[in-house]
């Protein structure tokens, strides 16, 4: 699928190499399981949903409903490291718990649907063994599941007529956030926060903080994206990765709703499409091609 083209065309590569001081991904972040944590890559593949493996797997309650650390704090826990073709689940506060294996893709053996937000799609079933460490883990019944390529879920159709795929992820396929917007943000914490608390995808050194925001069609190295609109920030961004427990002070969330607000939320970071395919590096350059429009 061909990304939409506006009157402001993409830059090419000898101009940005003229913008190489300027803006660069510093940091690509894939999140296998919804709501877990994040592997660290050094490259990624962009696909119709977003980055490979992201987001493809997801856990889900007794009524099939999609599960996250909003309501279930003890998600935290549950620690994601890369093995081979696939990653390793394990419990930071119970060592005992022995460490599970989940590949990167499922087989289509057994089948259900499942419910995230407001969207119903079929998912195929984990092993059995799946679900019983998670039920362990996290004590109460869940399952896993896995989102194949034959399911549609589209984003949110008012802002993306061209029909943008995304996988278990809230909304959209990408999120991108620029180092100077946390460091914006920690220097009016007591505690600054790390890049983790916010699940972003793509990272970019250079630039103003909140550069991002005004964003509309950019580029990283060879890939075209567009950023569609703000993302605003729960109270997942209060659970503190290391420690499983929530700010009692409720930040970094109190100060980003000082400052970031906007239609009622608290905003950090942009969700971005992406009609292009190939393959990400850290260290390649991002140059902007257009800006959104200001509203009058």
């Amino acid at each position: 699928m061909k990304p939409a083209h506006t009157s402001t065309q993409l830059m090419t590569n000898t101009e940005q190499q003229k913008t190489k001081d300027d803006m660069v991904l510093t940091d690509l972040y894939i999140y296998p399981v919804k709501s877990l944590g994040g592997i660290r890559v050094t490259e990624a593949v962009v696909e119709p949903r977003g980055l490979r493996h992201d987001r493809r797997w997801l856990i889900v309650d007794a009524q099939n409903r999609f599960m996250t650390q909003r309501q279930t704090t003890a998600m935290a826990n549950l620690k994601v490291t890369p093995a081979y073709n696939g990653f390793l689940l394990s419990h930071q506060q119970r060592p005992e718990l022995l460490p599970l294996y989940v590949p990167f893709e499922a087989t289509p053996e057994k089948t259900l649907f499942v419910t995230v937000w407001d969207d119903m799609v079929f998912a195929w079933r984990a092993r059995p063994e799946c679900d019983e460490w998670l039920t362990e883990a996290l004590g109460q019944p869940c399952k896993l599941v896995y989102m194949s390529d034959m399911v549609r879920r589209d984003t949110e159709p008012a802002l993306n007529p061209e029909g943008q795929l995304v996988s278990f992820a809230d909304a959209y396929p990408f999120l991108l956030i620029g180092q100077a917007s946390l460091a914006d943000l920690n220097g009016r914490l007591a505690e600054p926060v790390g890049m983790e608390r916010f699940r972003p995808n793509l990272v970019f050194s250079g630039g103003e903080a909140f550069a991002e925001d005004n964003w509309d069609r950019f580029q990283i190295g060879e890939l075209a994206f567009r950023a569609v609109r703000g993302c605003g920030r729960c109270v997942l961004t209060t659970i503190n990765p290391a420690t499983a427990r929530k700010s009692p002070l409720g930040e970094p969330l109190r100060t980003l709703a000082a400052y970031r607000t906007e239609d009622g939320s608290a905003m950090f970071g942009q969700n971005v499409t992406s009609g292009s395919r190939g393959r990400l590096r850290v260290g390649e350059l991002v140059a902007v091609a257009s800006h959104k429009t200001p509203v009058a």
